[in-house]
């Protein structure tokens, strides 16, 4: 018997991201791929839950696993040819959290521009500037302790990745 030999090459970005990158190049459609996510989905002893969406798979921890730094494993399927595609992978905290995550970057961002035009209107006024300059030294003392917090909730959920993962090499290795 003359079997081909799957051979899985994974690309990945650096581990300083939050949000890890991967692609593999697959020797199969886009089409069978979605399939064995669809079918595998569709079992009773599947320990993850999935939604495909447009050639998008959504896969995210089972809700008694599930805790605030739980990932969720977000898939793109890109059809290259007839018989091949490439598949597009990105672990992140679920939508939730990183919108809350990024709605405080946002308004830390926000306030800091703020503290630097108040020290600036206050410097040309010469009034006392001590506030403004606290706030500037404060302000991204405060984002760095927030990309902590996201490398400590990554760190958190580095076993569902490793799980979800495998579970993914599973069943496109199916």
């Amino acid at each position: 018997m003359n079997e081909k030999k799957n051979l899985l090459i994974e690309k990945r970005n650096s581990e300083v991201f939050l949000r890890p990158r991967f692609s593999i190049d697959l020797d199969l459609s886009s089409e069978k791929v979605l399939n064995r996510f669809s079918n595998e989905f569709k079992k009773e002893e599947t320990p993850f839950i999935g939604n495909i969406v447009d050639g998008h798979i959504f896969i995210s921890v089972s809700k008694k696993e599930e805790h605030f730094w739980s990932p969720q494993l977000h898939l793109e399927i890109l059809e290259q040819t007839n018989e091949t595609s490439l598949l597009k992978g990105l672990f992140g905290p679920k939508p939730q959290v990183w919108t809350l995550f990024m709605f405080v970057h946002f308004v830390i961002g926000i306030t800091f521009l703020g503290f630097v035009v108040l020290f600036y209107t206050r410097y040309s006024l010469k009034e006392p500037i001590f506030f403004p300059i606290i706030m500037l030294i404060f302000l991204p003392f405060i984002w760095t302790v927030l990309y902590f917090l996201g490398k400590i909730g990554k760190d958190t959920g580095k076993n569902q990745i490793r799980d979800l993962h495998d579970f993914m090499i599973k069943v496109i290795n199916n």
